[in-house]
């Protein structure tokens, strides 16, 4: 596939470069007025029109995308996409006022989720979470991370972690797969928080392990859900399957997530709309990435994460949907990056590569996406006319994805 006339190449970090740190997000190279040729699913030359080769410029039937652009996917990093319905009954409740730990304590939340996804089979589960990939697909999403933790039970989070395995074998995008079930405590372990570690320590994790069904393991460490200790001893017991952790951290408060996810050599920390000095401090000597999810702070009515303050410590800033049914019922990247610019006043090409390069290394798939770069994965999407690359985020109500590629083939749902 031979793309010409493009406004611009957008993306074009070298491929050695897997994940940008603080300052390094300012900086967005866009290629003007050129071409990219596509072979076997991947990126084989690119360059400006004044300059193509003719072996190149004689192939036939180019595609011309004259005033449009062409940037490399969206990598979204965190979604739960696999869940059993809608729960717009809570939907309501939030307008009224109620808290997240309200509606949680109401019957609501998570365990809401767990109880109908218990109920539904693999076969439903599998076809309404294709149907929302596919929607994501067409907004321009070309790789993406999928949790469980809506099944709460030995057999559910296996058969949510089944699904995820069989989307992977039906989509052409990666997906990676992460074990949640330290998402809530069910109810009958209310008073016995140690009783459903030991559940998912010695039961689940063997399970999982042995069919090979997922990549990482997440806790959600917070006030009310998974302490400290708790999330400690959880990633420890992964680690030794390996499961590398990604964290669900200082969603609600300051917790003491952030230290220990640090001490587990997390891959990402999740959420961060409560952070303080010292937050930035334990991160600033880490590898781990800041996974960032504005649509989740619009939904809920609760802060916005301080990307400003974690990218001028110089950190590692992703950008995620975080897909739910919950608290955030949308996995459309193009918003989540308006967000980012509207309410977390990210420049666009901050919030651009926080979710694209950044968010493929928060998957560790920033070798092969998230950049335009020789040798990469061929997973684009070509805009409709825009006047520049700000009109993107700018534009926050309207698509902006025109056509979408994948492995170097057009997609169409």
């Amino acid at each position: 596939m031979l793309i010409t006339n493009i406004k611009g190449l957008v993306g074009l970090h070298p491929k050695d470069k897997l994940v940008l740190r603080g300052a390094q997000l300012d900086h967005l190279p866009v290629l003007e007025n050129a071409w990219i040729l596509i072979e076997d699913g991947l990126i084989k030359d690119f360059g400006e029109m004044s300059s193509m080769p003719s072996q190149i410029s004689n192939l036939p039937s180019p595609i011309s995308v004259k005033g449009r652009y062409v940037f490399p996917s969206w990598c979204d990093s965190h979604t739960h996409i696999v869940f059993a319905a809608s729960r717009e009954e809570e939907f309501a409740m939030k307008i009224q006022g109620k808290t997240y730990e309200e509606i949680a304590a109401a019957g609501g939340g998570i365990l809401n989720s767990a109880n109908k996804l218990q109920k539904t089979t693999e076969d439903e589960l599998f076809e309404s979470a294709a149907m929302r990939l596919k929607q994501m697909i067409l907004q321009g999403t070309g790789a993406v991370e999928i949790k469980s933790g809506y099944g709460l039970t030995t057999e559910s989070e296996i058969k949510m972690l089944r699904v995820i395995r069989r989307l992977k074998a039906h989509f052409s995008i990666p997906i990676k797969a992460t074990f949640l079930a330290a998402h809530a405590f069910p109810a009958e372990f209310k008073n016995d928080h140690q009783g459903y570690i030991n559940l998912i320590i010695e039961e689940m994790l063997p399970r999982i392990a042995e069919e090979k069904l997922a990549d990482y393991i997440d806790a959600f460490c917070e006030k009310g859900f998974f302490s400290v200790e708790e999330t400690d001893q959880i990633l420890k017991a992964g680690a030794k399957y390996g499961l590398k952790p990604k964290i669900h951290a200082n969603q609600l408060s300051v917790s003491g997530a952030i230290e220990v996810a640090v001490k587990n050599k997390a891959i990402s920390v999740d959420h961060l709309e409560e952070s303080d000095p010292e937050t930035i401090e334990t991160l600033r000597n880490a590898d781990t990435i800041v996974t960032l999810l504005p649509s989740c702070s619009f939904y809920l009515g609760i802060p916005f994460a301080d990307a400003k303050s974690f990218i001028k410590a110089g950190l590692p800033v992703a950008l995620a949907t975080d897909y739910n049914p919950g608290s955030t019922p949308s996995g459309n990247m193009n918003f989540v990056v308006s967000l980012g610019c509207i309410k977390m006043k990210m420049f666009p090409e901050q919030a651009i590569n926080a979710a694209t390069l950044n968010g493929a290394a928060a998957m560790e798939l920033s070798n092969s996406h998230g950049s335009i770069a020789i040798g990469k994965n061929a997973n684009l999407f070509i805009t409709k006319p825009m006047p520049s690359i700000a009109y993107l985020p700018y534009s926050f109500g309207e698509s902006q994805v025109d056509t979408v590629i994948l492995n170097g083939e057009i997609y169409h749902g």
